[in-house]
């Protein structure tokens, strides 16, 4: 008897996270492991990624996941809001 998978598998792999824009050495990290995939937005600190939901905005803070598959994912930061 096969068992019934109630979810996918997760697709996990490795993640960076958006730096601030004072720290050069770590947007260097992140261009040079984005490749392609991503250009530079006018904003500061933010980057534009290619998912395969479409282009994603990644700001400060924002974790950028490589997945097995190959694919770029966004996850965003909690942001406060402005009262």
């Amino acid at each position: 008897m096969r068992a019934i998978r109630l979810h996918p598998p997760f697709d996990h792999g490795a993640a960076l996270r958006v730096p601030p824009p004072s720290d050069k050495k770590s947007w260097r990290t992140l261009w040079r492991w984005l490749g392609e995939e991503a250009c530079a937005v006018v904003e500061s600190a933010a980057v534009q990624v290619r998912t395969p939901e479409g282009p994603v905005i990644a700001r400060c803070g924002d974790w950028i996941v490589l997945s097995h598959s190959g694919s770029f994912h966004v996850a965003h930061a909690v942001r406060s809001c402005d009262a």
